[in-house]
């Protein structure tokens, strides 16, 4: 029997976690050799960026919590970045979220004090990948489906998702999701043909919309936000970003973790 390429991946996450990859290519394909060892290989380098779009040492976020009112805020970041993204929507506790919102609690837990001011307590903020310096999951996926561009972009590859979560279990923010149920039974219609739909067992989150990038756009939710969200380059002193840091009070989710997120809340 053929074999396919979520059994080839299957065989390549173990050959990861201590055996040889290309044996066991070679055992599925039929390839020997060179050839398997080549099919067995990860090539980032057709992940980065683009020689003609925006570019930076870092990308990174900020998000003035402030300006972030009223529902209608928070929907039209959310449905920008969720339509592009032919993001499903499925009303579960295993729901696919690339952004979102939530509590002060449950988005600040090491930050939180009794007795905060009503406007910080009551408040909802937008959550999503916060793009590490240091981030766990890449260190824990067997196939290197999820891997750092060197803009500090934490990439996602679902075609080489073999579905085993060990990113989910390290991202100790919730930041990705696992596509428990075929996603395009749960889309009324595939609103953006240009970016592919997923499948049944692969985990998906926020990629910072490199793509845009890539062709010198900005992220969906920056766009949407209407001046709510900055984006920039953190690896460049000069840069509106890091002006905006170092005139405001910002925090970012968990920090005593050591993974240096790049998302910045304006609080």
């Amino acid at each position: 029997m053929k074999a396919t390429r979520r059994k080839f991946l299957k065989i390549a996450g173990v050959s990861a976690l201590g055996l040889a990859a290309a044996p066991a290519v070679s055992a599925l394909t039929g390839m020997t050799g060179e050839a398997a060892a080549q099919e067995a290989a990860f090539d980032a380098s057709r992940y980065a960026p683009s020689e003609t779009g925006f570019k930076a040492k870092r990308w990174a976020m900020v998000i003035d919590s402030r300006a972030f009112e009223t529902p209608e805020d928070f929907a039209k970041c959310i449905e920008a970045c969720h339509k592009y993204h032919n993001v499903p929507h499925i009303e579960s506790k295993k729901e696919v979220k690339w952004i979102w919102e939530d509590t002060v609690l449950h988005a600040f837990p090491e930050q939180h004090n009794n007795f905060q001011a009503h406007a910080v307590e009551e408040r909802k903020y937008l959550l999503l990948c916060n793009h590490c310096e240091n981030p766990p999951c890449v260190r824990v996926c067997p196939t290197k489906a999820t891997f750092k561009r060197e803009d500090g972009i934490v990439m996602m590859d679902m075609h080489r998702c073999i579905g085993c979560r060990f990113c989910m279990a390290a991202c100790p923010y919730g930041s990705r999701s696992f596509n428990f149920w075929d996603p395009r039974k749960h889309m009324e219609e595939v609103s953006n043909p240009t970016y592919p739909t997923r499948m049944k067992g692969v985990v998906e989150k926020c990629d910072f919309c490199y793509e845009l990038l890539d062709k010198g756009e900005m992220p969906k939710c920056v766009e949407a936000s209407e001046g709510k969200i900055q984006f920039g380059d953190l690896g460049d002193p000069e840069s509106e970003l890091r002006k905006t840091l170092a005139e405001n009070y910002t925090i970012r989710r968990k920090p005593a973790l050591g993974t240096e997120p790049g998302v910045y809340y304006i609080i």
